[in-house]
């Protein structure tokens, strides 16, 4: 391993910080390991999936001419996971002249402290290397961010300590931007940022430089600017300023998946599913679909409310509460292992309500009677993949005939089975969703249960609360009595 240079003189006699030669850019260099990662056909984005064909390709070519840009989409689309994944695109380490606030180029410091020093120690002076983890900055703007927050402000103590000057460079204290130099600075929600702070970015963006508090102090910083905004902000509130806007060289617009198995893998990505301890509860495919169609149905839905949208977030809290349920049913069964059944969809209610800004109508139903028919809807839609070729009359003139069954979300699998094997040939049917047929193993009446509850989401069946599953009768008219009415009289 290459020793490292620890002072200005020993960086020198490096080839790449030869005196004399170019000097990098943040973007020159983001530039130069984006196409090395894609020549080697190396992962752009880690953890980042469905975007493959449509946001990465843009990011991609923005990096590669050098633009600042801005995302734009929903709550829940990895907006924030992108911008933090871009620091991948940053040398492993940086040299800047050590102790330097801004961490300035030891060969171009634009600071006057770091002048100073190199006016004094010369090629003595000191160097120290930042990992690429450091390089990036991020601010979620909030209404009460200040310009000082972002740019700097006059620090009247440091001039009391130093008797300098309040106008003097050495007083400033600088803020989060030019603290980012040489890196990257990300701003989280910019619609929410002051029109006066977004002005303040003017500079930097065209100009390369900021002025702080009035004062001339030109600072030309090499920051790579990114923001995220949700479209509604940005576009039909025009909280962000015209102005700023044109200085953004490309407008990225991201979206929630367009598949269920883009949005399974996204959503086995984040839960937290692999729970330590011997239980290890099982999730069949069938459920995870369901949670996924859960979200989709949700964003397609006119009882809620589009421009706030229906977050990734919600299948990973649903999903991870599934499990849950799941586990607290085995733990209670002193049940060596555990499968999710669709009645934990329900006990996962307050994961999906909270989650849910309704409009009019939606607030007149309620959020849990919402979460309750998504549920359904969702449940309906998997069942019919799995067997809408499947003969399930035996099963419906079981119920017909007059059969009721109300099953215990808490009840043991074997008690379940014990039940769900009055039924003719309900448990033959869930075998082919089940992972073993026999008949101790929870899989077995997850799948039987889902069945159930696909056909009364198909209203071939009924449920409810208290009777549990059962056949609504057709109801029976009762002939009328025919009235004795005196006959009709004749006129001639």
């Amino acid at each position: 391993m290459t020793k490292r240079a620890a002072t200005l003189g020993e960086l020198k006699q490096d080839p790449n910080y030869a005196p004399g030669g170019p000097i990098r850019t943040v973007k020159d260099e983001m530039r130069e390991n984006v196409l090395k990662k894609l020549c080697a056909a190396e992962p752009l984005f880690e953890g980042v999936h469905g975007y493959e064909e449509t946001v990465l390709p843009q990011i991609v070519n923005a990096l590669l001419a050098r633009h600042n840009f801005i995302l734009l989409g929903l709550r829940g689309q990895a907006k924030s996971r992108i911008l933090r994944g871009l620091v991948d695109f940053l040398d492993p380490e940086m040299p800047y002249l050590a102790g330097c606030e801004i961490h300035d180029h030891p060969l171009r410091p634009i600071c006057k402290s770091c002048r100073e020093l190199i006016a004094e120690q010369g090629d003595a002076a000191p160097i120290a290397w930042r990992p690429r983890s450091d390089r990036y900055v991020e601010k979620l703007a909030t209404p009460d961010v200040t310009i000082a927050d972002i740019l700097g402000d006059v620090d009247p103590i440091k001039a009391a300590r130093t008797g300098r000057a309040l106008g003097d460079e050495l007083t400033m204290h600088y803020g989060l931007l030019p603290r980012a130099n040489r890196g990257i600075f990300a701003i989280n929600e910019l619609p929410d940022l002051a029109g006066k702070i977004q002005v303040g970015l003017f500079n930097i963006m065209q100009e390369g430089d900021v002025q702080i508090k009035g004062y001339p102090v030109r600072l030309p910083l090499d920051v790579v600017l990114v923001f995220t905004a949700n479209p509604e902000d940005y576009t039909a509130r025009g909280k962000i300023i015209t102005p700023l806007k044109d200085r953004m060289g490309a407008e990225i617009r991201t979206h929630y998946p367009a598949t269920v198995d883009e949005a399974m893998s996204i959503t086995e990505q984040e839960a937290w599913t692999n729970r330590p301890g011997s239980i290890g509860p099982e999730v069949p495919r069938y459920l995870r679909e369901t949670i996924e169609e859960i979200a989709f149905i949700a964003r397609d839905d006119k009882r809620i409310d589009k421009r706030s949208g229906v977050s990734q977030r919600l299948p990973i809290a649903c999903l991870e509460s599934v499990v849950s349920a799941a586990e607290q049913r085995a733990a209670r069964n002193h049940e060596p292992h555990a499968t999710a059944r669709v009645a934990d969809l329900y006990s996962a209610l307050p994961a999906i309500t909270g989650k849910l800004e309704l409009e009019y109508e939606g607030e007149l139903r309620g959020a849990e009677t919402i979460a309750r028919e998504l549920v359904r809807s969702a449940v309906g839609k998997v069942f019919s993949k799995y067997h809408a070729s499947a003969n399930l009359q035996s099963i419906t003139q079981w119920f017909e005939a007059g059969g009721e069954l109300k099953l215990s979300e808490s009840a043991p699998a074997h008690e379940s089975l014990k039940q769900l094997r009055r039924i003719e040939g309900l448990l033959e049917t869930a075998g082919r969703l089940a992972s073993d047929n026999s008949d101790g193993d929870p899989s077995l009446a997850a799948a039987a249960e889902f069945i159930l509850e696909g056909m009364w989401a198909h209203k071939r069946i009924s449920r409810n609360e208290e009777r549990g599953f059962y056949a609504e009768r057709p109801k029976t008219v009762e002939p009328r009595e025919p009235l004795n009415r005196p006959p009709r009289r004749q006129f001639n």
